[in-house]
């Protein structure tokens, strides 16, 4: 007879509540010891102690601080990506919770304290349950999500292939907890979930003089500020209102003092897109704008377009299953599908870009505080409701055993 799902499911959420403790005690020496991009030493030895004891084979990066855990089932089968993030933002905390953060300008203001600590609570939770695993869990603790490409250095190194030839990932999950969202809720959808981010920089070059006679210089001032209303109406007269896309100079920079014509000023943007062909199209048209705007005033304009991350697609097919694993496993009210993608960005786009999956948001707005108006993440104030934890312990568990059915 074929398991039923619903009982493979049962007793989770009870059994991460029992966890808790350790999940709270792990997450909170992290949140004192923040570390920035790739190179975590202290979060890894957190993460390989709180392993230790585990049946698992790890492998540890080169190039990296990264972690992974492969945990084999009982019987054979296929192989499930579970991913935490564990790196911290450049900020100083100011929260006065107990446990803040001790490293002056470091700080877990994103949450990726939390994954690390609900994906080694999970693993724990499922190394109980391997009779019940037909297949293995590849467990993926991942440093530089903040813009450092973490994943995609995993991926360069042989993560897919960490279980052997034969135990490529067919599906690859991953919860990113949001301090604007209900705590214990969780929230996806299929398609495009999070945009692409690339950098936009550029130089406009121009030549200077005596800020009491412009005519004898070209200043390259007025181009760049003439660039930065060029750029948004490009985005709104090129691209259809019905397609996604942001631009945001960001960064502007020209000349030391009032009465110096500045021989160059320099632009940094953001620019976000939900799909490849707007993004394509877009680097094609920011190009054009900055260099025929700046020619407009006698300047020239070296445009530079960094790839950033791309675009998170969530496959139909898992982002259903999240849905209906937490229907049962923290009961349909906690389920709340996205209507809209957002425009921020996730390295876990490089995962999905290979093996389908699916990116879930998980609620964990404190309970004093109202999701509308709460400090986000990335807020040097923000807050997560930490009994949220045990909930997306149960839900890394719950998309593993659902996977390997």
């Amino acid at each position: 007879m074929p398991d039923n799902p619903d009982r493979r499911l049962a007793g989770l959420t009870d059994a991460a509540r029992a966890l808790q403790p350790r999940t709270v005690t792990l997450r909170r020496r992290l949140h004192r010891h923040p570390e920035l991009g790739l190179e975590l030493p202290l979060t890894r030895t957190a993460v390989l102690n709180e392993l230790a004891d585990l049946p698992v084979k790890v492998h540890t990066g080169r190039s990296c601080s990264s972690v992974v855990a492969v945990l084999e089932g009982d019987r054979p089968g296929p192989t499930v990506l579970l991913r935490g993030d564990m790196d911290a933002l450049p900020l100083t905390e100011q929260t006065g919770l107990p446990y803040a953060s001790m490293i002056d300008g470091t700080m877990h203001a994103c949450g990726h304290d939390t994954h690390t600590a609900m994906l080694a609570s999970a693993a724990r939770l499922l190394a109980d349950r391997r009779d019940l695993l037909a297949g293995r869990v590849l467990l993926m603790f991942q440093p530089g999500e903040e813009g450092q490409h973490g994943a995609r250095y995993m991926i360069g190194e042989g993560l897919l292939d960490a279980a052997g030839p034969a135990g490529v990932p067919s599906s690859a999950y991953a919860l990113h907890i949001s301090a604007t969202i209900p705590a214990g809720t969780v929230q996806t959808r299929p398609g495009p979930l999070m945009a692409a981010a690339d950098v936009l920089r550029v130089t406009v070059l121009g030549r200077g003089g005596h800020a009491s006679a412009p005519h004898d210089a070209l200043d390259p001032v007025p181009a760049a500020a003439a660039m930065v209303g060029a750029l948004q109406t490009m985005i709104t007269r090129r691209v259809t209102a019905l397609e996604p896309a942001v631009l945001t100079v960001a960064h502007i920079r020209a000349g030391t003092t009032s009465n110096i014509i500045p021989e160059s000023a320099f632009l940094e943007a953001t620019l976000r897109t939900l799909s490849e062909h707007t993004r394509v199209f877009l680097h094609e048209q920011v190009r054009l704008v900055c260099q025929h705007t700046a020619a407009a005033y006698g300047c020239t304009a070296s445009v530079q377009l960094e790839p950033g991350y791309p675009i998170v697609v969530n496959d139909p097919g898992a982002a259903s299953r999240v849905d209906a694993v937490a229907a049962t496993v923290l009961g349909p009210a906690r389920v709340s599908p996205m209507a809209s993608p957002i425009l921020g960005s996730e390295d876990f786009a490089y995962v999905l870009n290979q093996v389908p999956g699916a990116l879930a948001f998980l609620g964990g707005c404190p309970p004093h505080l109202n999701p509308e108006n709460a400090p986000p993440n990335h807020s040097n104030r923000v807050q997560f409701d930490e009994s949220a934890m045990a909930d997306g312990v149960a839900m890394y568990a719950g998309m593993a055993l659902d996977a390997l059915r």
